[in-house]
């Protein structure tokens, strides 16, 4: 398999940190840095300076860490905004602009021309400053293409390092995404970033379909979070490029744990069915399944849990076959003859259809039961 082109810049501490009610102290964003470096994210957006003088402390803090990491910052195009990110100390600025005529009609009240040769003028101040410029296109999704194309060259004309595609909105599809990415490689010359939100659940699939028409650097939040709906998920992405791109460099192991270390320090939890790092993404219950993984791991996971740094687990209730139940009892320390372990498998189908939660220490109960002895 060819591996795709591609790396990879969370913005988990600038557009994760953009969830309502979230708010990341400097010593919870080093630390999260510091755990996306050894994953081997190549770019971390370490935040917007611009927004106060705290998080202008904890974006430097980011960037005197020593990280492998690019760091990245938000800026508008502002003389302030790039002079805030200039002190930071960054590696790249990331200079937004709105190229959609809704954003430029509402929020800036001036022709569109106008907005983007400011724009450029703040193009051009960074890179004569030293810094690496991202130049991205706010609500590029639903910007008249041929717009968006001058947009870029005019970019690319500026010295722009690399030129982004926002899918601000999450207005599109997986197809549309790859059509629409494809003519932007296409047409210009240097690496196209791909930024998609999560409004319609296509955020994960946007971005790998944006990786494999040939864009460049994929943004990504841990556990997707993020303005409204979120983000492409980290962990989603890394996984998909690792079984369909062929991208074999990151350390997917600290994905369970990061994915933790950011709900604890975000407040925002992760649903037990979330691909990839959910409490349910390797957890099993049917007895068909857990008899055939039983016997190679494969039938039912498409990737192990090793990979990530989760483990298989197996839940008894109203759908457990006889093999899945033998497996639990043996893991205990029990053995019980086939009699017992059918009376037991019984016991736990009608406490299943109760909704009864089935923990070790029950269902040792129901084994001490059968087997004669007194229950815990």
């Amino acid at each position: 398999m060819r591996s795709w082109h591609i790396e990879i810049c969370d913005v988990t501490l600038r557009d994760g940190e953009q969830t309502p009610g979230v708010s990341f102290t400097c010593e919870e964003k080093t630390r999260i840095a510091e755990v996306l470096d050894q994953i081997g994210v190549e770019v971390i957006e370490a935040g917007f300076p611009a927004t106060s003088p705290y998080e202008k402390r904890c974006v430097s803090a980011v960037a005197s860490l020593g990280l492998d990491a690019r760091i990245c910052c938000l800026a508008r195009a502002r003389k302030a905004d790039v002079d805030a990110a200039i002190d930071a100390g960054v590696d790249m600025v990331s200079i937004f602009m709105p190229t959609s005529d809704l954003h430029i009609r509402h929020k800036f009240h001036a022709p569109r021309e106008k907005v983007l040769g400011d724009s450029l003028e703040m193009v051009d101040y960074t890179h004569d400053h030293g810094l690496q410029v991202r130049f991205a296109a706010e609500d590029a999704s639903r910007t008249d293409l041929s717009f968006l194309l001058e947009v870029y060259r005019q970019g690319e004309e500026h010295g722009a390092d690399l030129l982004s595609f926002a899918d601000t909105v999450g207005a599109l599809t997986p197809l549309q995404m790859f059509r629409t990415m494809r003519k932007i490689v296409k047409a210009v010359h240097r690496p196209v970033c791909a930024h998609c939100h999560n409004d319609m659940g296509m955020a994960t699939a946007n971005t790998l379909a944006a990786a494999e028409a040939g864009a460049f650097q994929l943004h990504t939040t841990v556990n997707g979070i993020g303005e409204r709906a979120g983000n492409a998920a980290l962990e989603e992405v890394l996984v998909g490029l690792y079984m369909k791109g062929g991208v074999r460099r990151y350390d997917l192991s600290y994905l369970v744990s990061l994915s933790e270390m950011v709900a604890h320090y975000s407040g925002v939890g992760v649903d037990c069915l979330k691909p990839v790092v959910g409490d349910h993404a390797f957890r099993h219950e049917s007895g068909i399944h857990i008899a055939a993984i039983l016997e190679d791991p494969e039938t039912y996971e498409y990737f192990p849990p090793e990979l990530v740094g989760a483990t298989r687990k197996f839940t008894l209730g109203k759908h457990t076959g006889k093999k899945a139940l033998e497996h639990e009892v043996a893991r205990l320390g029990y053995h019980l003859p086939e009699k017992q372990l059918c009376q037991v498998l019984e016991m736990v189908k009608d406490r299943g259809e109760k909704k009864v939660d089935l923990t070790d220490e029950t269902l040792i109960d129901l084994i001490k039961q059968v087997m004669g002895g007194p229950p815990l």
